[in-house]
């Protein structure tokens, strides 16, 4: 794989991180509920997803197997969502999205245990500083417990799916597969309102919230869903999982940007964001110095 072709899809993944940045500013500004807003996200993505596979032509029917795998993963998808955007509603976009840094400690973890790997110790350390610096957050957010419990587990969901999706899209088309996840996210949710009594009059929308749902679905979803899903292909489920981390960087910037006042947290709060982000950004240069004195010491050997 040439450094050109990583450095592209490094670039392609940072430009789909920027966008789910701002899918938190949405949230914020949409005046529905968390499961209302999941339900109809999922539902304008699948379509535009549909829309695009007919007009390009491409095959959308799939195997048994695969429709199932990727029905199941939909409904983790859909599941993170609610989670995701449940803590901005109970909290702030700030506290949402520190905390789905989480994700790299979890994917630390999972991934190697999934594919039968050996946990690398410089990824562990990294997803424990992580938590070291949400702790912190804690620490000094007791207001927010709840966002930030909601935020953990929206993390985990995303570690699930990141690890699936990585499997999967080395066999199926991203945007394939993202319009079948859109779909088991849709029906999963739509089974969970049709039980919990949600599809009422709290469902009806206002100009704005069809606007916003719209970009939500459209470019935040179906676009971005497709462009994150097929980096995959040259970029590991961890890559992934770490330069997301950069998702809060971005939105926080934006919802200062855009709330102002409401979005400022306490220094507490920012120490422990400093932490998370300080793992992120030093991770990449520290693991390029570990890999390069090993490549040293397995050349002096060999000569």
């Amino acid at each position: 794989m040439s450094k050109i072709k990583i450095n592209q899809n490094v670039l392609i993944l940072h430009l789909t991180i920027l966008i789910w940045g701002f899918t938190g500013i949405l949230g914020n500004l949409i005046s529905i509920s968390a499961i209302h807003l999941v339900w109809y996200r999922v539902l304008i993505a699948a379509i535009s997803l549909f829309i695009y596979l007919v007009v390009s032509k491409q095959q959308i029917l799939v195997s048994r197997k695969d429709f199932i795998s990727f029905i199941m993963v939909g409904g983790v998808v859909g599941l993170h969502w609610v989670l995701f955007f449940y803590a901005i509603k109970v909290s702030t976009v700030s506290v949402a999205l520190v905390t789905l840094s989480s994700l790299t400690l979890y994917t630390s973890i999972l991934e190697p245990l999934i594919n039968r790997k050996k946990i690398a110790m410089m990824d562990m350390i990294v997803g424990v500083v992580i938590i070291m610096g949400i702790y912190m957050i804690f620490q000094f957010e007791s207001n927010y417990i709840e966002g930030i419990v909601a935020g953990l587990a929206c993390a985990f969901c995303a570690s699930i799916f990141s690890i699936a999706n990585a499997r999967m899209v080395k066999k199926s088309s991203a945007t394939l597969i993202t319009f079948y996840e859109m779909l088991g996210a849709f029906f999963w949710v739509s089974v969970f309102m049709l039980f919990s009594g949600d599809f009422n009059e709290k469902m009806v929308l206002n100009q704005s919230d069809l606007i916003y749902l719209l970009i939500l679905g459209v470019l935040c979803t179906a676009v971005a869903y497709v462009l994150g899903v097929a980096v995959m292909k040259e970029l590991s489920a961890f890559t992934v999982a770490l330069t997301t981390n950069l998702e809060p960087v971005y939105g926080i910037l934006l919802a200062m940007l855009i709330f102002g006042q409401k979005e400022t947290m306490s220094l507490g709060f920012y120490g422990g964001a400093a932490i998370v982000l300080g793992a992120v950004f030093f991770y990449p240069y520290l693991k390029t110095k570990i890999e390069k004195r090993k490549q040293d010491l397995v050349i002096r050997k060999i000569y």
